[in-house]
Order: C-alpha cells, then structure tokens, then sequence
C-alpha cells in the first residue's frame, strides 16, 4: 500500500486547510484509517481516525469539533477537513492504514502498519 498524502499550507489562525491522502496497491475499503500529525521534537500524535466499515470517526481531545476525517471508498482517499486553525496545529500530518491485527479503531502509531510522506501544516498567529 502507498499513500500520498497533499493538502497541506501555511494559513494563519483561524483559517482552514482540506488534507487529502490517497491510497494505492491494498484493500484500502477494508482498514481503518486515520491521522496523525508531528511537530518537532514532539512525539507523533494521534489526531483521528475513521471505521472502514460504517465510517465512525474518533478524534483527540485537542481537535475535537474542529477537525473532520471522512473516506471516499471509491476514491481510495481519506480526507481530513481542518477549521478554526490554532497555532498549536502546527505539525507535518500524516496519514497512515491501521494493521490487519489492529482491534477497533486504534489511536496508538504502533497499530498503523503503512504511513503516507507527511504534509506540513503551519498556522501562524
């Protein structure tokens, strides 16, 4: 499985960014998949993730009613829809499709088998 993932920018606060991550080469209708994201010298963060089977979403705290993670099966793209852009947002977003042995939806990087290349997103104040 590949992913490319694209969508990111330098906006200021605020302001909104659409991520996009396509996949090739897997079953990709059939995995969880989800975001994470990095800034540095921090560890990588869980943002969300989406059910591949009804397209529940969970989401951290620190985005919640922000952030919005849906799938276009067809496509073979998950997107990650970002509001009200803080400079906390700050980061290089990845997207990544969870394990096969991975139970539920899982919020750990270490259930998350492929990852994407990373997108920077900077928010400016």
């Amino acid at each position: 499985v590949q992913l490319q993932a694209s969508g990111g920018g330098s906006v200021q606060a605020g302001g909104y960014l659409r991520l996009s991550c396509a996949a090739a080469g897997g079953i990709f209708s059939r995995f969880d998949m989800a975001w994470f994201r990095q800034a540095p010298g921090k560890e990588r963060e869980f943002v969300g993730a989406i059910n591949w089977s009804d397209s529940t979403t969970v989401y951290a705290d620190s985005v919640k009613g922000r952030f919005t993670i849906s799938r276009d099966n067809a496509k073979n793209t998950v997107y990650l829809q970002m509001n009200s852009l803080e400079p906390e947002d700050t980061a290089a977003y990845y997207c990544a499709v969870e394990k096969a042995t991975a139970r539920g939806t899982p919020r750990s990087p270490n259930e998350y088998a492929f990852w994407g290349q990373g997108t920077q997103v900077t928010v400016s104040s």
